[in-house]
């Protein structure tokens, strides 16, 4: 139950961040349809910094932040705080790729047809690769699933805590491959979830 809600609350919160983060991104790129220089500078070089730290040096560095706002650094909120970090530049960057994914001929049409910025981001950014946002956030869940597990090592909670003080400290192997099996488990829901939406809002 630790790991499902560690991930339901990063994967949305995530969510809800990277999405406009994307959306700045791909629109004010210097081919977009908002350039802006100083914009997409600061917000390409910020995604880029913060997907080039490696998750376990990203949790001591989050501490602090994670102290202020919950009050204490053991458990899942402890956990909560790096995953979210870590989580928003990846998923922004897999949101970003999926919406330049759609042809630029749909973003041309749409800017002659007297569309404006906000109608184009609703209508055609937003919903024209719906699919290949739901593979870019399957691929981030997954992925998260193993931040969980290491976030898990430092008292967090969760499948990677159970199986670092019974699979590992006490030699209860099979407890190691319990924790494997329901993170096997876990991984093929979500992947077959994102596989069946796919198929779903593919037109």
């Amino acid at each position: 139950m630790d790991t499902l809600i560690m991930l339901v609350i990063t994967g949305i919160v995530s969510f809800i961040i990277a999405l406009p983060l994307a959306v700045l991104v791909v629109i004010t790129k210097p081919d977009g349809i908002a350039p802006n220089k100083a914009v997409f500078w600061i917000l390409d070089k910020i995604i880029n910094l913060f997907r080039a730290i490696p998750f376990v040096i990203l949790i001591p560095l989050m501490m602090g932040l994670t102290r202020l706002i919950f009050h204490t650094t053991i458990g899942i909120k402890m956990a909560i705080v790096p995953l979210i970090v870590g989580t928003i530049p990846f998923m922004a960057r897999q949101l970003e790729s999926a919406m330049e994914e759609i042809p630029d001929g749909i973003v041309e049409a749409s800017i002659s047809m007297g569309m404006s910025t906000w109608e184009i981001i609703c209508n055609v950014y937003l919903r024209q690769n719906i699919p290949g946002m739901i593979r870019g956030l399957t691929i981030v869940l997954i992925a998260v699933i193993g931040q969980i597990a290491i976030v898990g090592t430092v008292g967090a909670g969760g499948l990677g805590d159970l199986a670092i003080r019974f699979g590992w400290q006490r030699q209860m192997w099979d407890i190691t491959f319990v924790v494997l099996i329901l993170l096997l488990i876990i991984i093929s829901i979500i992947q077959w979830i994102g596989d069946w939406l796919v198929r779903k809002t593919t037109h």
